[in-house]
Parts: C-alpha cells; sequence; structure tokens
C-alpha cells in the first residue's frame, strides 16, 4: 500500500440510516484517491441495496479482508456483518444497532493495530447499539475508554467556528454539578492543546461563554460566573492560556463576536452545539480532542426521514473526511517540529 496515503477507515453507522448515502456520494468524487485511501467497514450487499435505491450506477466498492489489501486508486469495504443482515429504511431495528457496533468495534480494533491512519464514524442510533458490549451515550465514550484517555474534548468544527462544551451527554438537570474549576480548566487545556498541535494555530484564542443568562448579570442571575468560571479563566491565563470571558451566549452569537476566536467553550451541550449547527449544519464535523487518534464524524444523525429519498447531502460527512485528513498532517508536522527543536537543542549543547 503506499505509504503516503492516509487510510481513512470509515465505520458504516446505522444501516437504515443515510449513512450509505452520504459515504457514496463522497467516494463518488474520484480526487479524493489522491490523498487518501478509504476503506468503508461494512457489508457490500447493504452498499449495493442503498446505491440501488438512490439509482447510483456509476459506483462500486472494491471488497477486501484487511487493509492492508486495499487498492489506493479504489473505494474499499472490508465486509464485517452477516451479508442476510435486513434492510429497513427509516426504521430503528435491534440488528441495525448490532451491526453499527461491530462495523465499529472492528475499525476501532485496525485503528489500535494501526493498520488504518484515521477513523470516520458514520451516524449511529444512540439507542439500537445498545447492549452489554456498548453501554455509552455516544462514540466519544466509547473511544475515551478504547484508547485509555484521561480526558476527551466534543469539538464541532466547521470553515466558520469551532465550539467545545464542558458537559456533553448529561440530563440538562445536572449540569450546574460539573460546573467546576476543574472541568473547566482540564478542558481549556485540551482546546488549547489541540488547537495548537491538531489545528496548526500558534497562539490561539478562546472565548468562554457564561452558565446563565447575561452571564448572571453579576450575580443577580446566578453566581457561577463570578464564583467559578471567572476564576478558571484566571488560572488558565497564568498558564499562558489566552482564555476570555464569560461571555453571555446569546449576545455573542448574535453579534458575530464569535469571529473573533479561533474556539469557543460552552458550558453544557445545546448552548454550544445550537447555535454552530444552526450556522454550519451542513458543512459541521464532530471532532474528539484528546485521544491518542484522530476521529471525525459528520454533525448530524440517521436522518430517517429522509432514507433513500436521494436528497442527504454528503457535505458534512466529506468535510469529517478532509478534517481528519488535514489533523493526521497537522499532528505529523508537530510532532517533527518538536523532534527537531529536541535534536536541535541537544546539538547546541
Amino acid at each position: 500500500m503506499d505509504k503516503h496515503k492516509i487510510r481513512v477507515g470509515i465505520s458504516h453507522g446505522d444501516i437504515n440510516g443515510v449513512s450509505y448515502e452520504i459515504i457514496i456520494k463522497t467516494l463518488l468524487d474520484n480526487r479524493i484517491f489522491e490523498f487518501c485511501t478509504p476503506i468503508v467497514y461494512g457489508s457490500s450487499k447493504v452498499a449495493a441495496y442503498h446505491r440501488k435505491a438512490l439509482n447510483i450506477n456509476n459506483f462500486s466498492l472494491n471488497s477486501i479482508s484487511k487493509p492492508e489489501d486495499a487498492n489506493i486508486k479504489r473505494a474499499n469495504i472490508i465486509n464485517c456483518i452477516d451479508d442476510d443482515i435486513k434492510v429497513e429504511f427509516g426504521k430503528s431495528t435491534e440488528a441495525a444497532g448490532n451491526s453499527s457496533f461491530v462495523a465499529l468495534e472492528r475499525a476501532t480494533q485496525d485503528l489500535k493495530d494501526k493498520k488504518i491512519d484515521v477513523l470516520i464514524t458514520a451516524p449511529i442510533n444512540k439507542n439500537n447499539i445498545q447492549s452489554e458490549k456498548f453501554h455509552f451515550p455516544g462514540h466519544t465514550e466509547y473511544l475515551k475508554e478504547k484508547f485509555n484517555a484521561d480526558v476527551v474534548l466534543m469539538m464541532m468544527v466547521s470553515d466558520i467556528m469551532r465550539v467545545g462544551v464542558v458537559t456533553g451527554h448529561i440530563p440538562i438537570s445536572e449540569v450546574t454539578e460539573h460546573i467546576t474549576e476543574e472541568n473547566i480548566l482540564k478542558n481549556l487545556r485540551l482546546m488549547n492543546k489541540s488547537l495548537i498541535e491538531d489545528f496548526g494555530i500558534r497562539k490561539p484564542k478562546i472565548a468562554v461563554l457564561g452558565l446563565n443568562p447575561h452571564a448572571g448579570d453579576n450575580g443577580v442571575i446566578g453566581n457561577e460566573e463570578k464564583e467559578i468560571i471567572v476564576p478558571s479563566i484566571t488560572k488558565a491565563r497564568k498558564e499562558n492560556i489566552l482564555a476570555i470571558g464569560p461571555y453571555p451566549a446569546d449576545g455573542f452569537f448574535g453579534s458575530n463576536s464569535f469571529k473573533q476566536f479561533d474556539a469557543i467553550l460552552a458550558m453544557y451541550h445545546d448552548q454550544g452545539l445550537a447555535p454552530f449547527k444552526a450556522i454550519s449544519f451542513d458543512s459541521g464535523v464532530n471532532y474528539t480532542a484528546g485521544l491518542p487518534i484522530v476521529r471525525t464524524s459528520p454533525a448530524h444523525g440517521t436522518a430517517y426521514e429522509i432514507v433513500g429519498k436521494n436528497i442527504a447531502s454528503p457535505n458534512s460527512f466529506r468535510q469529517a473526511l478532509y478534517l481528519a485528513c488535514d489533523i493526521y498532517k497537522n499532528r505529523k508536522e508537530h510532532n517533527n517540529l518538536i523532534k527537531n527543536s529536541i535534536i536541535n537543542n541537544s546539538s547546541e549543547k
């Protein structure tokens, strides 16, 4: 296999959703094979079923048994689920959930074994995938455990903004108990590190949002800003992290202030993701910072309501593929700079 091409693993997600549609539409562009080798983990029969329903005739996947066999000039697929599985457009089924997990597990293992370089996860149904083996709110938590990461940060990324959240997939009733100096600081540190190493930004500028309406109005609507968030920002600044805030979320996004920052740290899921998806839904990417590997995903779900209608946009998935490759290259470049710096410092002594 060509060592200079990034091996992109793609877990097929929910077979009854739009995953195969967005995967096929993305891989129809042959220019992708110039810089990466896509390897889908799923089923060639399921792919053919979707392709036929979408009336796409000029596309096929090269079946292989392992990543080392991939054709660098084509889109490849590793068959890892039962060929007899039933596809039911727009339905949440146990079989679909199980096949989501099996493909994800196989792709993750190959990623751990360095047989692929990056992973793109197509959308899963977070309900039907639940089992004794998968008991996580989503991909982020699953991959955190698989790769023994201490801290991970869900970051939504587009050309317009990057948003991370202190609290992710937890009930809103539990958010305040997780808004602590420790949690805010560890996420600011991780976000700052990711912006430098993964995105190539030398001195990142990070906006921090408040928790309460109007960022607490100096304690009138809550004390979390004064007692927790402001002290966290102060400590981060002492660590050379350029964090600024806390900003009231409504005015911050409404006035386009977000354009002045390299990233935004929101306090909870919908505070950051609702404006992000309102602005960048079609091109947004979900990126998991803090993992030793690179994983991205489109910023949308299974979209059961439009399956098989040939109207699902591949833009978000395509951007997820591009971003995964960019981050992989940025990390290599950063590591080379560090290595060269160490060598130069040693020679000077």
